[in-house]
């Protein structure tokens, strides 16, 4: 509390020894098709800046009677104007349009398709570099969106990077995330792994959600929505920043940012890295971590430029893996901070459960400006992908035996005693770690084509090419003091004895094909905007075994295993006038099941040749309210999937069964209302209202059962699930936020969420008698964050400081919870969410 008490004196401080600005710049930005809301407008040299209201207007106190200010907006050229005032004037600009940035339009719109406000017929929300900055603090990436409507974002077991997302309660394999219009969903089973991009947030210039069907021309079937991420491209002015973060439990962030700035040559240079550290929040989730960004373009000619960036964000960090009873954390020493996936040797932390992993991604764009109506934009990108997540293996029940009570951690010094005396008798360990290695490297390449049709009309079309091989292995990381482990899973080579790096358990290839063509016709007339789209896509499944198979034996690789999809959708906007528009969307697409859902049991010999497609129908209306103060919209979703992939195995007698689940479907309907209104120019006030309904639709009955040789055993199983609620994410969510400038460059921010109809995770598979209960319900909860960042002059430099606190009343609350035998809080295995956490930043511009 001492600490919390000296840093608000310290902000109190810079607040009180600021300067009052007394002159004034007002004005209207717009484009050419009409007023520009959310612009950028920044006085050159320093942090003083605004942003434009729904009418495209602003109003900038600035310190100096002469100077810059620089405007600027996501897609256009920015644009500096030079001004002169004497004290205390007030100047009116008039009136300045910004013209399209061709380059940026190619990635913001053609690649990563940003949805434009009153224009594209979906329902979205735009976070700017700024807002990240001001809001993320300590949070996962993810948890930036918890604000925006049908989202529901937690940080999983609490470990650096586990945070997890999902919109409109479809997870992560099926909300589809891009960054500069690359997808990175996992090409084998859909997910998105956020530890890969922990250092996203940095190098972030806008991120936006659009819900449903979303506006991306790519042929991404995304049932719940995108995300859309646009990274920072080389910066027009040569300068930089450097930065440093602290925070509880020893948080410690710091990097650099410098750009070169349009070079005369044609070159431009923006570089950044960071590093993270902390000990993390719950207990034995020490973490370590660093990113980098480099982006190199060259304008080669009026038509053609070339970009090359790369990215990455290497990590390890302590993981809590298994989720523990209501009961077990409220008797627990350290309580909802509990981990029972760490232990002591030597007095030294050993992470049973640790994650380590760097993918990078690396892309070339090619941007050619064709004629006055035409361009082509073409990337070639590469990842790669090395590290997976540490656990147990041998006799793993030695690691339930800790020193002293159930919510100490565990006794690894009595398993290194243990594996030393088998060791003095000529035996291997009898328990050790092991890691479960998920190396990929990945292809691909993205060319769009676009051109104007008419005044009115344009046409837009093009390919989309990906290749994958995932290489999935078990490794041997730690002996605990063994000499080795014996092994006999490898049939070319039994019962080795292994050491440190060895392979063991499994080792086999994953291989994904893509191929896909879009095409879409758009139409506006600053009044109408519609479009029509189609897209058709194949995907190929191939899995090569090392371990289950003779070199020699023809069942070491596979056929190539082709499922062909396809989607059409389409949607209109309306503007009744420049206060009301209304919209409509709806599509059909068909979606390849899952790589698991092909190769079943983990080998070459059960290939489910019953897999289908994955069905989905959605259709959406939304209306908007525009006015000088108030934006608000409603939107109206109904989402329905069919033949949704469901595949179970079981073994008994030593017997290997298999199960597919044709058939089962799930309907996911809402409502959504969000609104922004600024009553004052320093004060904004947003809320949002998500009020979702989604269950599963029907029942799946007389589903048979196969044994090893694909023989039908057994009378077929039953799944009794019609009308219970599809779980993991909270259906009803709600939000509430403000944001006021209490004195120039110094903002106060605070926002509410709230959280409910949470059921908890359940395996639909498990439902098999009639009259199947619902899954147990969570409390219902809310919390507080709130931040302050406050600009200065530092010397010659431009300075922000910002203090953020999440939860500020340290409200305890289950953010996961997985269903129990009895369904009811003392069954269910839980995670509870962070207490009160805070962090505190510093940042030198120069």
């Amino acid at each position: 509390m001492k600490k919390i008490t000296q840093l608000c004196l310290m902000l109190l401080f810079f607040i009180i020894s600021s300067a009052i600005y007394a002159q004034t710049i007002t004005g209207t930005v717009q484009d050419e098709s009409g007023p520009l809301p959310g612009a950028n407008i920044l006085e050159k040299g320093t942090t003083n800046g605004t942003t434009t209201d729904f009418d495209g207007k602003f109003s900038l106190k600035v310190k100096e009677g002469s100077g810059t200010i620089v405007i600027s907006f996501i897609g256009f050229i920015n644009k500096e104007i030079s001004f002169k005032l004497a004290s205390g004037e007030t100047k009116d600009i008039g009136t300045i349009s910004l013209a399209s940035d061709n380059t940026l339009e190619e990635i913001v719109v053609t690649a990563v398709s940003f949805a434009i406000d009153r224009e594209t017929p979906v329902a979205v929300s735009t976070i700017k570099a700024q807002e990240i900055e001001a809001k993320l603090g300590t949070q996962e990436f993810p948890e930036i969106l918890k604000s925006t409507p049908g989202v529901y974002a937690t940080k999983s077991g609490g470990g650096f990077g586990d945070g997890r997302l999902s919109l409109r309660g479809f997870n992560s394999e099926n909300v589809a995330v891009m960054i500069n219009g690359v997808p990175v969903n996992d090409m084998e089973n859909g997910r998105v792994y956020w530890s890969n991009w922990a250092g996203l947030a940095d190098v972030t210039s806008a991120m936006q959600v659009q819900r449903g069907l979303g506006a991306s021309k790519v042929a991404v079937p995304s049932i719940g929505g995108t995300v859309n991420i646009l990274s920072k491209t080389t910066d027009v002015e040569k300068g930089g920043n450097i930065f440093v973060g602290v925070g509880n439990d020893g948080y410690q962030k710091y990097g650099a940012t410098i750009s070169t700035g349009l070079l005369d040559n044609g070159f431009a240079v923006s570089a950044s890295g960071a590093k993270t550290t902390g000990d993390g929040y719950v207990d034995g989730t020490q973490f370590e971590g660093y990113n980098y960004f480099l982006n190199i373009s060259k304008q080669l000619n009026e038509n053609h430029k070339l970009s090359f960036t790369t990215f990455g964000a290497p990590q390890w960090h302590g993981q809590r893996q298994n989720r523990s009873s209501i009961e077990t954390y409220r008797n627990a020493e350290s309580g909802t901070k509990f981990n029972p996936d760490w232990g002591l040797r030597d007095g030294n932390v050993v992470n049973v459960e640790d994650n380590f992993y760097h993918k990078s991604q690396t892309s070339l764009n090619h941007y050619w400006t064709i004629g006055e109506k035409s361009s082509l934009s073409t990337a070639l990108y590469a990842s790669w992908g090395q590290g997976g997540g540490g656990g147990t293996a041998g006799d793993t029940s030695l690691f339930t035996q800790r020193i002293g009570g159930d919510d100490q951690p565990i006794d690894i010094d009595n398993i290194v005693a243990l594996n030393r005396a088998a060791g003095e008798q000529g035996f291997g360990s009898v328990a050790y770690l092991r890691a479960s290695r998920n190396d990929h490297s990945w292809f691909g390449g993205l060319s769009t084509f676009k051109t104007d049709l008419t005044d009115n009309l344009a046409f837009v079309g093009g390919i989309d090419i990906r290749t994958y091989t995932g290489k999935h292995f078990s490794e041997v990381t730690d002996l605990l003091g063994g000499a080795y482990a014996l092994d006999d899973s490898d049939v070319n080579n039994p019962n080795r004895a292994l050491k440190v790096g060895d392979k063991r358990d499994y080792w086999n290839d994953g291989k994904v094909g893509w191929q896909g063509l879009f095409a879409q016709l758009e139409y506006n007339n600053d009044v109408l905007a519609g479009f029509v789209s189609a897209s058709v896509s194949n995907t190929s499944y191939k899995r090569i075994d090392y371990f289950n198979y003779l070199d020699s034996d023809p069942l070491q690789e596979t056929d190539k295993y082709n499922f062909g999809g396809f989607g059409i959708k389409g949607g209109a906007n309306y503007n009744l006038n420049e206060n009301h528009n209304v919209f409509l969307n709806l599509g059909y697409f068909e979606k390849a099941p899952g790589f698991d859902a092909v190769f079943l049991n983990y080998d070459n010999e059960h290939i489910n040749e019953d897999a289908v497609n994955q069905k989905i129908f959605s259709f959406e209306l939304g209306y908007g309210y525009r006015s000088e103060k108030l934006a608000a919209n409603v939107n109206l979703y109904h989402t329905k999937w069919d033949d949704r992939t469901f595949t179970d195995n079981f073994t008994e007698d030593n017997i290997d069964y298999f199960v597919n689940l044709l058939g089962v479907n799930a309907l996911h309907q809402g409502v959504e209302i969000d609104f922004d209104y600024r009553p004052l120019d320093k004060l904004s006030l947003t809320g949002m209202l998500s009020l979702g309904n989604w269950e599963w639709d029907n029942n799946v009955l007389g589903a048979q059962v196969y044994d090893e040789s694909n023989n039908p055993v057994g009378d077929p199983i039953d799944l009794y699930i019609e009308g219970l609620k599809v779980s993991d994410a909270a259906q009803t969510t709600a939000a509430l936020g403000l944001n006021w400038e209490i004195m120039d460059k110094t903002f106060f921010t605070v926002d509410y969420n709230y959280f409910g109809d949470y059921y908890a995770d359940f395996d639909p598979n498990d439902r098999t008698t009639e009259g199947a209960p619902q899954s147990w319900k969570a409390p219902d909860y809310s919390t507080f964050d709130a931040s302050i960042r406050y600009g200065f002059d530092f010397g010659p430099f431009d300075a922000v400081l910002t203090a953020r606190m999440n939860n500020v009343f340290d409200t305890e609350y289950i953010a996961d919870a997985m269903d129990g035998a009895n369904h009811d809080a003392y069954s269910a295995l839980v995670w509870y969410g962070y207490g009160r956490t805070f962090n505190f930043s510093a940042k030198i511009n120069f």
